[in-house]
């Protein structure tokens, strides 16, 4: 680097801290109220999109109160006793831990691996027990409030989405493909399927070609750094602190590499600010924001060293994201507009505990009401991948900033990255077909939402938005690279807990049933789906370790399956859904001089009830107690020979969580758990048993 651009950069940082700070940007917004001149999606003019780089929801927010967290009361279990908390490794096991060091936000945290097969054999067909011989100890290190409060602050203002999933299983361009195109060319053509960072050049068409076409603005800020041609490394060579680090992923496209550099792919995709040559990195969106030219479609690129791919440190990356609040609040016309969609790529080798939805294809065992046409990778033995499904891979942060998603609000609908392009086509895309993106998979537009529900455009201006703490400390001191910070795994382990207490939650599509009957021969499941969005129900064997199942049920739509064990073996199965739905089914096979039991279940909605029909096929009479753990109601029944008994729960008055055991006296091996939320279309609160819990049940 030379003296004149350190110069040239010290004066940036300088002046970008001496303009406002972030508290003042931030005291404006809250004052600026939200476009409701339609009171719908089309009060959104400006979206912008800042892709951030290799973080793991739970590494930067398990600790988060309110969000699917440490305090899960439901995690998947590994074994009868233990859960995916306890990671495997080869002297016993590794919980999540808080590294030591001082000013954590601020180390140079080791990278870890996070390729196509490290992390599918971390995933492990689903069995989720492998993180830590493939990604290594540093994979359950976790940061807290103390250690990132900027990134605490933007999601106690906004809202956060804690089933946020990066879209494939893979590295950071795969990932990036699936947000700027859909997919990763997963039908072979233009040189897919992609699912590293090879960056050959590729030929399907993306989705800011699609908006071009359209007519709808577009533009991609960033720093051009040592020159974005396909010839050299995308502008940012030796100097972490310029260019783009290769994150603009549109240029590694054959139409976007060939463009001339009059053309609107070249001039939209090509250029940037050059820092270098005495510029700073904001100079093109800071004049755009203050003209009123900022394009309809906007994607944010960072440096590298700003962009918290480890061992960056995460606070350089609050820094650059402070600095582009700071723009866009300082001008209020631009900002009561606009919505800002702050994520990242994927989860670097970060431990998240959710074990992400997959498709049953290939060898994944299950089934799926929707088609799963080009979601399973068949390998190749050239780059020594092996097969497996794309996706989705772990969780990742997401918070969407916006005048319409102010307060501190929680949804857990599930997204991925293809999410962003079905926001953009739900706002732009009424009635052009030309806008929707075809590569996305039938599968992944069933699963995956489309980012509306993160919005209040009915009543934004009633919401309130916190300041935020100042990024000015975190203002790089130098352009060093420093050496990585390897964390010390601790001598005594304790399971991390959240800070306690529920936030507001948005309103969910789901209203998801398991209806089960034990037989001489086993447990027979049926997965219902009565919502208005496709869920997929993972059933795991905790019992036997067989391989995980996943059930993908379109609304309106049922599937069933059975899983066989001989009379009086122990039986133990595990379903898990969005927004913690849970069922736990154990007990032992009836022999048929034993009674059986079933159970189906129902919601009102409107009233917020958990209906139960529990019903008893065999010629013998049967006792069953059933214990609603919320409200502490309960009933005791006894089922004569093929009775069926009806239990209601009505939640109102715990916002529709419950969580129902049903046992049966004398039967100590006997215990079914029903948990889950009841939607009303109304704003609701996180768990309240996730919120005040103390570890797993």
């Amino acid at each position: 680097m030379t003296d004149n651009t350190r110069r040239s950069f010290f004066k940036f940082m300088g002046a970008g801290v001496a303009a406002a700070t972030l508290r003042e940007s931030i005291t404006r917004a809250a004052a600026i109220p939200a476009n409701t001149e339609t009171g719908s999606i089309h009060d959104v003019e400006h979206i912008i999109v800042l892709m951030q780089e290799n973080r793991s929801f739970d590494h930067y927010f398990g600790s988060l109160q309110g969000v699917r967290g440490f305090n899960d009361p439901s995690p998947a279990r590994l074994t009868h006793n233990q859960t995916v908390w306890n990671q495997p490794r080869q002297d016993g096991f590794l919980l999540p831990f808080h590294p030591t060091a001082m000013n954590l936000g601020l180390q140079f945290i080791e990278d870890l691996p996070h390729d196509w097969q490290t992390t599918h054999l971390a995933w492990n067909s689903g069995f989720w027990n492998q993180w830590v011989p493939q990604k290594g100890t540093t994979t359950m290190a976790y940061l807290t409030r103390q250690d990132i409060p900027f990134h605490y602050a933007l999601a106690d203002a906004f809202t956060i989405c804690d089933a946020y999933h990066c879209s494939i299983m893979s590295s950071t361009d795969p990932n990036r493909y699936y947000m700027w195109t859909g997919w990763v060319g997963n039908d072979g053509a233009g040189g897919g399927p992609v699912v590293d960072n090879a960056e050959k050049g590729y030929g399907w068409k993306t989705y800011p070609e699609r908006l071009q076409a359209a007519g709808i603005s577009w533009k991609v800020y960033q720093d051009i750094g040592t020159g974005l041609n396909a010839a050299g490394e995308w502008g940012w060579g030796s100097n972490a602190y310029i260019g783009n680090y290769g994150d603009n992923s549109l240029l590694y496209f054959n139409a976007y590499r060939n463009a001339p550099d009059i053309s609107p792919l070249a001039l939209k995709a090509r250029t940037g600010t050059d820092i270098s040559a005495s510029g700073t990195l904001f100079d093109q969106l800071q004049a755009d924001v203050k003209n009123g030219t900022l394009p309809q479609v906007t994607y944010i690129v960072a440096p590298e060293a700003y962009c918290e791919h480890p061992n960056w440190p995460a606070n350089y990356g609050a820094w650059y994201i402070a600095q582009v609040l700071d723009i866009l609040t300082a001008n209020p016309e631009i900002w009561s507009r606009t919505a800002l969609f702050l994520t990242f790529d994927e989860n670097d080798g970060f431990f998240d505990h959710i074990v992400p939805p997959v498709p049953a294809v290939g060898t994944v065992l299950g089934g799926s009401t929707v088609s799963t046409r080009h979601e399973w990778f068949t390998g190749s033995e050239a780059d020594n991948y092996s097969p497996g499904p794309y996706g989705l891979g772990p969780r990742v942060p997401m918070t969407v900033l916006s005048p319409w998603s102010r307060g501190g609000w929680v949804n857990s609908e599930v997204f991925d990255h293809t999410s962003i392009i079905r926001f953009i086509e739900k706002r732009f895309g009424e009635g052009r077909p030309d806008l929707i993106e075809p590569n996305i998979t039938p599968w992944r537009r069933a699963v995956c939402g489309d980012l509306t529900s993160c919005f209040d455009f009915k009543t934004p201006n009633a919401n309130t938005l916190s300041p935020l703490p100042s990024t000015t400390a975190y203002a790089p001191p130098d352009q060093t690279r420093h050496t990585s910070y390897i964390p010390q795994v601790p001598t005594t382990q304790t399971m991390p807990q959240q800070e306690p207490g529920t936030r507001k939650a948005r309103p969910l599509p789901y209203d998801l049933q398991v209806h089960a009957r034990t037989e001489t021969t086993g447990l027979a499941l049926a997965f219902a789906n009565h919502g208005e969005a496709a869920a997929v129900f993972m059933v795991r064997d905790p019992a036997y370790g067989t391989a995980p199942r996943s059930y993908t049920v379109e609304p309106g739509k049922q599937l069933s399956d059975r899983w066989t064990t001989q009379p009086g073996k122990h039986y133990h199965l595990e379903v898990h859904g969005p927004n913690g739905f849970f069922r736990r089914f154990q007990g032992i096979t009836p022999k048929p001089d034993q009674p059986e039991l079933g159970i189906a279940t129902r919601t009102d909605p409107r009233n917020q009830t958990l209906v139960l029909s529990i019903s008893n096929p065999s010629a013998l009479p049967v006792a069953v107690q059933v214990r609603e753990r919320h409200s502490v109601q309960g009933k005791s029944l006894t089922l004569l020979p093929g009775a069926v008994e009806p239990a209601h729960f009505t939640q109102a008055d715990h916002n529709g969580w419950y969580d129902v055991a049903l046992t049966i006296p004398g039967d100590e091996k006997f215990s079914w758990r029903l948990a889950g939320h009841i939607e009303n279309g109304q704003p609701s609160i996180t768990d309240p048993t996730m919120g005040f819990a103390k570890g797993a049940s």
